[in-house]
């Protein structure tokens, strides 16, 4: 592939790189990860891990890796992997694993599809992200399912709270 030499080309391509390069490096990581833990994994131990055609892992974007961590910390007890500054991967509530991540981006890009947590207590939910500096979008409100809120973390990202009480 030819190069140009365009200065706008030349600067797209390294804005690309420059996002890419950290999400490579984590899926490289988590595997080195969990070859020096447990071996390397063969393709049946990869599939019990993981089911076919299901949401597998979520991604957020978020401003200040440190402050996210300590809000989701401190909101819902989650614990975390390091790998890098700019990345950490958001450990399962058993420690064996990860169900997602979050990745340190200059600017959030707001409006994507909405994350639903689990609570048996949305109103000691409430009360935990707003203690961790978290904003409430909307109040807990009852849907046919039970009840839920919204609220907006300190990058921007909104998510919603469930319980079926």
């Amino acid at each position: 592939m030819l190069h140009s030499s365009d200065p706008a080309a030349h600067r797209q391509r390294a804005s690309r790189t420059r996002r890419c390069l950290p999400l490579a490096l984590a899926a490289a990581a988590a595997l080195l990860s969990a070859c020096a833990t447990s071996g390397t994994p063969s393709g049946t131990d990869l599939e019990a891990m993981h089911t076919h055609h299901t949401i597998d892992y979520i991604e957020f974007q978020v401003t200040d890796l440190a402050a996210a961590k300590q809000f989701y910390g401190d909101a819902f007890g989650w614990t975390f992997t390091d790998y890098g500054p700019d990345y950490a991967g958001i450990r399962k509530a058993d420690g064996d694993g990860e169900v997602g991540g979050m990745l340190q981006v200059p600017d959030v890009q707001t409006g994507g599809p909405l994350v639903v947590l689990y609570s048996s207590d949305v109103d000691g939910s409430v009360r935990a992200v707003r203690d961790a500096g978290g904003k409430i979008a909307k109040e807990p409100f009852e849907f046919p399912g039970g009840r839920r809120f919204h609220f907006v973390d300190p990058s921007g990202n909104e998510l919603a709270v469930w319980s079926e009480r």
